[in-house]
């Protein structure tokens, strides 16, 4: 554990190691489900017991923890009722250098990435604020249907009427003596200057850029529960808490991904690997899974003529090592500020896509020359990062890339 003895802790984490210490105590005397439930929750946006900081409490929660999870059936582990987040710390503590418990293979918890039974769908924050919105009309419609008034409130009325009359009275009065009576003229209303329309929408350039590709992270890739070819996959893309079709997941805000490459490309390859994403294509549900973004590969160009069997061979278009998940992408010489998201009468990215290709030197660029609406315009623009760095694919020349 010489790992953990040199880390350092605050008195606010110290105080937080000390609560968790207390949990692992309790779990080891009577591990209710209450108590499980808690904890698994308590998990759900940590690595760790203190957040990413690994601490003596993870090996404790792990040795409490680590005889119930080896005796949790997969329903229990990771089905709709299951406790997905307690496996995942005790494997992370089983596996980590960090911890050093050096645990022999047949006394660790045997964990299969891949069974996952349930994928919980992500929040969609429109409809829950729509819910909520509905919810508060509803209570202050139930609130004013209630009809009964206070007595201070009957008294109030009662009082301002009688002020209403007395006032109205002595307006008449004044008025007859002042010989308007009760014909008062009525004031010229004030001419209004006509509403000047508003200035039409700027139109839009065609252009490559208005597609928002950026840097993801996947911080996992399982397979879909429901669909043989697809995946589903965890992805980091730079978004800020709150954004619209996001999560969390391990601390960071993520976008759920389904991707058609189950078969294509090993979900080995698929774990926690930089890819291009596209951002802003308006998401859509696949086999129950909502996805909200599209991960960018190859494949070899369909000759004339040619059926697409969507056997592969595919590669995913591969960032530079050192980008920063949520860096933009774009193609050189098409720069500019990208749609917030893609209306599908508009068909920007089917009239961009077919653009999308590889070259000789296996970088990842867009052929103006095939796009027709881009009106004869020519040349090749290299697919880069924000920070000068070229995209690229492992061996596949000329091909299309979506």
């Amino acid at each position: 554990m010489a790992a953990l003895d040199a880390q350092k802790y605050t008195p606010a984490e110290e105080s937080e190691i000390q609560a968790w210490l207390d949990k692992a105590s309790a779990l080891k005397e009577t591990a209710s489900d209450a108590l499980l439930d808690t904890l698994n929750a308590d998990l759900a946006t940590r690595t760790t017991a203190l957040g990413t900081k690994p601490s003596k409490a993870d090996v404790a929660l792990y040795e409490a923890l680590a005889p119930l999870v080896k005796a949790w059936t997969p329903e229990q582990r990771t089905g709709e009722q299951g406790r997905p987040n307690i496996v995942r710390l005790v494997d992370f503590v089983q596996n980590s250098p960090l911890f050093g418990l050096n645990i022999a293979a047949a006394d660790k918890v045997q964990v299969d990435a891949d069974e996952i039974l349930y994928v919980k769908p992500p929040v969609d924050a429109k409809a829950e604020k729509e819910r909520l919105k509905k919810e508060k009309a509803a209570a202050a419609a139930a609130a004013a249907a209630g009809g009964d008034k206070t007595l201070v409130d009957r008294t109030k009325e009662t009082a301002g009427a009688v002020a209403d009359k007395a006032a109205e009275v002595k307006a008449e009065v004044v008025d007859a003596v002042a010989g308007e009576g009760k014909q008062k003229q009525k004031k010229e209303k004030k001419e209004r200057a006509p509403k000047q329309p508003a200035p039409p929408p700027a139109p839009t350039v065609l252009s490559p850029c208005l597609i928002d590709l950026r840097v993801g992270h996947i911080l996992k890739a399982i397979k879909h529960p429901e669909a043989d070819s697809l995946y589903v996959s965890t992805i980091a893309v730079g978004d800020k808490p709150g954004t619209e079709d996001t999560s969390e997941y391990e601390g960071q805000v993520v976008r759920t991904v389904c991707s058609g490459l189950n078969g294509l490309v090993p979900l080995e390859e698929m774990q926690g690997r930089k890819v291009v994403v596209v951002c802003n294509l308006k998401p859509v549900k696949m086999r129950g899974v909502k996805s909200c973004a599209m991960v960018l590969a190859a494949s070899p160009r369909l000759k004339e003529g040619e059926a697409d069997d969507h056997k592969g061979p595919v590669e995913l278009v591969n960032p530079p090592a050192d980008a920063k998940a949520g860096e933009r992408v774009y193609f050189e010489g098409w720069q500019g500020e990208p749609e917030k998201v893609l209306n599908p009468k508009k068909k920007i990215w089917e009239t961009f896509q077919p653009g999308f290709t590889t070259t000789d030197e296996l970088e990842v660029a867009f052929d103006a020359g095939v796009v027709d609406a881009l009106e004869g315009k020519t040349g090749l623009g290299k697919l880069v990062t924000a920070s000068g760095g070229v995209c690229k694919v492992a061996s596949l020349k000329g091909a299309q890339v979506r």
